[in-house]
């Protein structure tokens, strides 16, 4: 099991940026397969993107392709989020979640074992 705290949510204006962080417990985070999910008000959770255990290999959402770039620190036990371009309907919870093992293309939820509290989002004039 690892415990994770997501950081770096805000209030931005539409075409923004922000840079969200994931910092993970334990000694095994490389042996984890990572992702980020969100949740908007009404809506269910929806997949943002999805990266392995050495960051090799990396899947995105449609929605968020050429925009959000997920990238690890294995030495840092940390996961971040570069959300560039952002748009309103980019506002929601943003969830980073965690499972064990060296596979790929994790992108439903019931596929992570762990998860973090969550990070606000707001994009809005």
């Amino acid at each position: 099991q690892v415990q994770l705290v997501e950081s770096g949510g805000g209030l931005v204006q539409p075409g923004g940026s922000l840079r969200l962080s994931c910092a993970a417990s334990g000694r095994t985070f490389s042996s984890y397969a990572m992702g980020w999910f969100r949740q908007a008000p009404g809506k269910e959770r929806e997949f943002v993107v999805a990266i392995n255990y050495n960051g090799g290999s990396k899947y995105y959402a449609d929605s968020v392709k050429g925009r959000f770039t997920i990238s690890r620190d294995n030495a840092k036990n940390t996961v971040y989020l570069q959300m560039n371009s952002l748009k309103p309907e980019d506002t929601a919870v943003y969830f980073c979640a965690a499972r064990w093992g060296s596979g790929v293309g994790y992108i439903q939820a019931n596929e992570y074992h762990d998860w973090g509290q969550g990070t606000q989002v707001t994009v809005s004039s």
